[in-house]
């Protein structure tokens, strides 16, 4: 199970990936969860990229935030 700030760490990758410091502890997290790898720019820089677990773990946690449509029973 992820913690707050891995999470909110996932959403700064997807986000913002250069605020996120590629060989900091929280990305190591997420890389040992394979939700994050890391990647190199043209100029060598490391960047942390979400794996397809990781974008899949975005969709499922951005669908319990989304609003559901709940039908009532006209029988009421």
């Amino acid at each position: 199970m992820l913690s707050p700030h891995e999470i909110a760490t996932l959403l700064l990758v997807q986000r913002s990936p250069h605020q996120v410091e590629a060989f900091g502890q929280l990305a190591a997290r997420l890389q040992q969860e394979e939700l994050v790898e890391i990647g190199r720019l043209p100029t060598g820089h490391p960047m942390p990229l979400l794996t397809p677990k990781g974008q899949d773990m975005l969709r499922r946690l951005d669908a319990l935030r989304s609003p559901r449509v709940v039908e009532h029973d006209e029988t009421e």
